[in-house]
Formats: C-alpha cells, structure tokens, sequence
C-alpha cells in the first residue's frame, strides 16, 4: 500500500504563512484515529521544518516531505 492510499485526509493550507499551517494539521490530527495519515500541502518554506520538529516532538512519525515547484507536502501518521 502506497502513502497516498494510506492517507486518511488532505489538508490545503497553501498561502498561508508560520504557524498557520503547524496549528491547522494539529487541529486535523486529533480528528484521526490513531495509525491514520495526514497529508498537508503547503507554500510556506517554513513548513519543511517545521513539521520535522512537530514529529519529533509530539511522537507522531513523519513519513515523507516532498518539494514541487514551491509546493511542499508533508505526510504525517497519527501515532
């Protein structure tokens, strides 16, 4: 099974700027049961670290971050 057929649900948070995207995908993630996937689509360079920071620190694994033309999408499974 693929990431994208694992994902649970899809997050657009393109134009908006730190933190409006971290605080969006909180409020999704506790929405999902645990073992689901989040993918969040953003335009915000900021977001590459700061997902990576919210994994580690909230035990949730960040499965995959990707960057197409300013287009940054990041995976990430509820622990």
């Amino acid at each position: 099974m693929t990431i994208d057929e694992q994902t649970a649900m899809m997050l657009d948070t393109k134009g908006l700027n730190c933190p409006m995207p971290l605080l969006k995908a909180k409020q999704q993630l506790n929405k999902l049961d645990s073992g689901e996937v989040l993918l969040i689509e953003a335009t915000d360079a900021g977001s590459v670290r700061d997902f990576q920071v919210f994994a580690s620190q909230s035990g949730h694994l960040l499965l995959k971050q990707t960057d197409e033309s300013g287009v940054y999408r990041h995976w990430i499974k509820k622990s």
